[in-house]
Formats: structure tokens, sequence, C-alpha cells
């Protein structure tokens, strides 16, 4: 009962904190129309930033016929106007409008490709310049295409008449001085470091005072120290952020150098510690991990990142701010999550993923998370959230966190987990391991998940124990029956198979294999879905281990190598 109050207690305070946040925004913005936010012109671009990621010529040759594949939709405009289609999905339209395509048109480098994305950013111009509203002001969405603006502009701007030039300075300036201004109101969200980000830029981009660049410089600097958090984590604890974050802020940073300006004071420390999140959170093939809203990321645009990483050392074996943690020996490594989510807004992307785990070994994923869909999918996005999705325990089918339904709240967290204790098990050249117990189904069924994980020094094996215990600790008595899976999601890769001994066999396309087991237990192999896939959603294969708590309340399982990878 205490749970179910104080759960009720926090959505009550979410409501009234999202109340008080509307009003204070809409009093900050006042009336929006264009006439307010209209201004000088600027007479001249200073610099064009670098754009780090992926870009691909034949990309350009589908747009100059009209063809536009974005958030998993592919239109043919059939010669109209891209930015007047109908039926489109809002994540077509939100990267439409984020021109981040710019950099296809600048890979293949010709006057043609110039001129399409000139004409391209003319008819934007034209039927969405003034209107201040829609998916195209989003501020994510904005802050995306003032950065596209910036860094591709010597494409855009290549041959182009002084009319066009001065339309898109026009445009840029309105659009920044807009942006500047909703930025003051927003929540303290990767949405709203990205925006500092681009302001910051169109601060350097456009002929500015020193006072205006120091301004943008100090507001930059304030979300560094404010959601960089000091082990280098997001405080949404999403990994994929800093992938986001460091894409545009390495380019930001050398412009700063370049032109002989300043960077925020604390921009350097706060990418040296990004960088070496990022390296805690990668697998030993160099995937990233997939925990509370992180997706498949293409190896090239990891490293496109990752290459300008400074700093040196071995990965962390802890992350104590984000509250993740790092076991490794050999070539196999294993990362868990062992935190509660983050507060308010900061947890619309946040799964019920507490106590999971992803265990790779030299060039392969074997476990995993189901991961979030590359291409914005409500349906798989609110599948992939749930706890049956994460390598841990479910109970009674529930997940452990529970989700916001409310189009006014949005999809943030209002319940479950509130609190993780961790204790480290390392003994040094024996094992690695932690004991974490959560209290997410403490409320509603009055029980504890913990999970004890140890990995072997020689990294040919992991030991696992799950125990569902009550609130004190104690034994679940038989009027605490309850149903529970264990499950281990294994990566769409690998093959899956089952002895006549029950013994799961997990065998990678270069030959390594791994064996799982449970004491007094036989696992089923499940069908699965990976929602984490560059292609979309796959089928994959999990392992399952059923058990009523009330009857026993400890299962014990390991994975153990059992064939080394072909030379």
């Amino acid at each position: 009962m205490a749970f179910s109050i104080l759960d009720s207690q926090r959505s009550g305070r979410l409501y009234g904190t999202e109340i008080w946040r509307r009003f204070a925004r809409r009093i900050a913005l006042g009336r929006v129309n264009a006439l307010r936010f209209t201004g000088g012109t600027p007479d001249r671009l200073v610099v064009a930033p670098i754009d780090l990621r992926i870009a691909d010529p034949h990309i350009a040759e589908e747009i100059y016929s009209g063809r536009f594949a974005m958030g998993g939709n592919l239109i043919d405009t059939d010669g109209g106007s891209p930015f007047q289609v109908e039926g489109a999905s809002e994540a077509f339209m939100r990267s439409l409008h984020g021109f981040g395509w710019l950099r296809h048109m600048r890979a293949a480098d010709h006057d043609l490709a110039c001129a399409n994305a000139r004409a391209l950013v003319d008819d934007w111009i034209a039927v969405e310049g003034r209107a201040l509203g829609g998916h195209a002001y989003e501020p994510e969405v904005l802050s995306n295409r003032l950065i596209a603006w910036f860094s591709h502009s010597p494409i855009v701007l290549r041959g182009a008449d002084h009319g066009f030039y001065r339309r898109f300075l026009k445009s840029i300036a309105l659009q920044a001085r807009y942006l500047k201004h909703v930025a003051r109101a927003m929540p303290g969200d990767a949405t709203r470091f990205k925006a500092r980000i681009a302001l910051a830029m169109a601060s350097l981009c456009l002929p500015s005072s020193s006072g205006a660049v120091r301004a943008a410089s100090r507001n930059l600097d304030s979300e560094i120290n404010a959601q960089i958090l000091p082990d280098g984590g997001h405080v949404s604890r999403n990994p994929m952020v800093l992938i986001e974050l460091l894409t545009h802020l390495l380019p930001l940073k050398q412009t700063y150098i370049n032109l002989g300006q300043k960077p925020p004071r604390n921009m350097a420390a706060g990418m040296d510690r990004m960088f070496s999140a990022l390296r805690f959170f990668r697998h030993s093939n160099g995937e990233l991990v997939l925990f509370n809203g992180s997706s498949a990321v293409s190896a090239d645009r990891l490293l496109g990142v990752l290459r300008y990483d400074e700093t040196s050392g071995s990965a962390f074996r802890e992350m104590p701010h984000s509250q993740y943690q790092r076991l490794s020996a050999g070539n196999a490594v294993l990362i868990a999550d062992t935190g509660p989510p983050p507060k308010g807004i900061l947890s619309n992307q946040t799964h019920a993923g507490c106590l999971s785990f992803e265990l790779s070994s030299g060039a392969n994923c074997f476990i995993v998370n189901a991961g979030a869909p590359v291409v914005p999918h409500t349906q798989y996005a609110d599948f992939a959230r749930m706890t049956a999705a994460h390598s841990t325990v479910t109970l009674d089918d529930r997940s452990s966190l529970k989700f916001s339904h409310s189009s006014f709240l949005g999809p943030i967290v209002t319940g479950g987990v509130r609190g993780v204790t961790v204790r480290s098990l390392d003994e040094e050249g024996i094992h690695q391991g932690f004991d974490a117990v959560h209290d997410g189904y403490a409320g509603s069924l009055k029980l504890l998940h913990r999970r004890k994980i140890r990995m072997l020094s020689s990294g040919h094996e992991v030991q696992g124990r799950d125990q569902v215990i009550r609130p004190d600790e104690s034994e679940p008595r038989p009027d605490d029956r309850t149903p529970a899976v264990a499950r281990f999601h294994v990566h769409p890769t690998i093959s899956v198979s089952q002895d006549e001994d029950g013994v799961v066999h997990l065998t990678a396309g270069d030959g390594e294999s791994w064996a799982f087991v449970a004491r007094d237990l036989v696992p089923k192999i499940e069908e699965d879905v990976h929602f984490a896939d560059l292609a979309g959603a796959r089928t994959s294969k999990q392992i399952t281990l059923e058990f009523v708590v009330g009857e026993r309340s400890q299962i014990d399982w390991k994975l153990i190598r059992t064939n080394l990878p072909r030379a």
C-alpha cells in the first residue's frame, strides 16, 4: 500500500510539474508570430562547420528524382514539393524538415546536386519559412536544420544569385532568433542541449558580437554541467544520446578553434568524460549496448565519432553516477543496468530493464536486450520498453516501471523502480561481479528482485543467480505465489540449439559458442523480436526460465564458453 500511495503521489507531482512548466513556457514565449522575430539580415556566413555523419551520393540521385526515403517511409513526390506531401509519418516529416539529408548532396559534389539542394531549401523557405509552427519548428527539428544549413551552406550557396543568398541568410537569422527565444522555456533534456549547440554554432557562423559569442558559450557550458554526469553519462541514462551530442559537439569545438575563439570552459573536459563513457558502453565487438532507448548504430557512424577520442585507458569497471556495471575478462564483456529511472521528462525514453545485462565475446554479441527501434514506431517502441524485452526477470507478466499513457504528460515513467542497491562481488584474480536489488515490484506485488552475477577471471564463464525476496529480504511465503520468467534475449545473428540434456548452445558465425545451463530447471527456447536493427525489427530467439515465486525463490544459471572462434 505504501508504494502504491507513493506512486500516486509521484503521478500527482508530475501532473503539477507539467502544468506549471507549460504555464511558465507560455508566459515566457508570449505571442509567437514571424513579425516578432524579424530583424536585421546578416551580410554573410563566416564559416561552415564539418558534418561527421555518413553521406551517400546515390541518395542525392534519389532525392533529385523526387524519391525521399526517410523515417521508415519512401515517398515519391512526382515532381511536387516534398514539404506539401500528405499522409507522411511524423518520423518522415521530422527527418525531412531537419535537412540532415543535405549531406548526401555534399557527397555528390556536382553542380546539379548543388542546384537541387538550393531549390529544396528555397522551396522550404517559401512553404514553411514564416509559419513558426508544426513539425518544422519543433525545437529538435529546428536545431537539426540550423546545424545542417550551416554545415552544408557551401553546397547550398554554390552558384546562388544574390536574391537567394539574402533569403537564405534572412531565414537562418529568423530561425536562430526563434530558437534562442524558445530555448529559455525548454526542459533540461538532450533537446535543449542540442538547441544550445545550434545557437553556439549560429554565434560563430553568423557575424556576431563578442558578447553574443560569449553568451552562447556560457549557455552551452551550463548544459554540459547540468546534463553530463561526472562519469560521462547523460542524465537520461541513454547511451545513444552521447553519440548524438558528440556528433555535433566535435565540429563545434573545431569551429571555435579555427576562428581563434575560446570554447566553453567545460567543453573539453565534458567531451573527454563522454568519450570515456562511450568506451564503457561498447561491447567487445565495438557495438553499442541496448539500454534505455539505445538502438543500433552503424559502425561507420560510431567510428566517425570515436576517431576523435583523444582520451586513453581501458573502460571503467563501474559508472557510479549513471549506475551501470561492466565486467570484462579476456575478450568477454558483460554490461548491466543497475540504476533507477531518471525523473520527469528525462524518462520519456527509459526502458523497464533494471538489472538486465548484455554479454559479448570477441566479434559477437550473444545475450542482448531487444533495444529501441531505429525508426520511430509507436507500437514497437511500447513493446521495447517493457521488462519482458530485456534480459532480466519479469514478475506476473508486469513491467518493473509504470509508463504514462497520457498525451499531456507524454510517455514518461510514473511509477515502479525507486531505488537500486548495488554491492561489488569482485575478488581479484578469481572473478568480477555484483549483487544488486531493485524495488520495482514492491508496490504492486510486495516483492523485490535480486540478481548476482560473476564473471570468472578467465572470461570463459558467467555465473548468475536470480532471487525474489520480500521487502524485508525474507524468503517469500506460499501465499506470495507469483509466476516469474527470467529471459535471456539472444542476438539475431547467433544460432540457438538445445541438446537432449537441456543445455542450450549459442553459436556464432565464426564458430565461437557458449552454453547456457540452469540448475534444476530446463530452459526453453522461444520466438523473439529484436527491435534494434538497422534494417528494421527482425525475428530472433530467447531463452526462458519459468518458475513460481512461493514454490521457489531462487534460480541459478551459467553461461560457459565451449568453443573459441575459428582462426
